[in-house]
């Protein structure tokens, strides 16, 4: 199975969730995104494209990989810093 995701990464928990209650009052994410992740991703609203397991960092890919559909995790950790995740698509 290969999921799809977006993503906002940013360097600091405190920002990440900022960003997290924003989203969850209804600002867009891939808007917020664009403005705030410090991912080259960013700028096309954060979307990372299908991938499988064993293609990303563990952290990133156990969350991803358990959440449904149009949902947005909470910050998730990685080496890289605090990542917002949105799982957009499975196939």
């Amino acid at each position: 199975m290969k999921v799809r995701a977006s993503h906002i990464l940013v360097s600091n928990e405190r920002e990440a969730n900022r960003i997290f209650d924003e989203i969850k009052k209804g600002k867009e994410f891939s808007e917020m995104a664009k403005r705030y992740s410090s991912c080259p991703s960013g700028k096309g609203g954060g979307d990372l494209g299908f991938f499988e397991k064993g293609q990303m960092v563990k952290e990133f890919e156990d969350a991803a990989f358990a959440m449904k559909d149009g949902e947005v995790s909470r910050p998730v950790k990685t080496q890289f810093g605090y990542h917002l995740i949105k799982v957009t698509g499975r196939k």
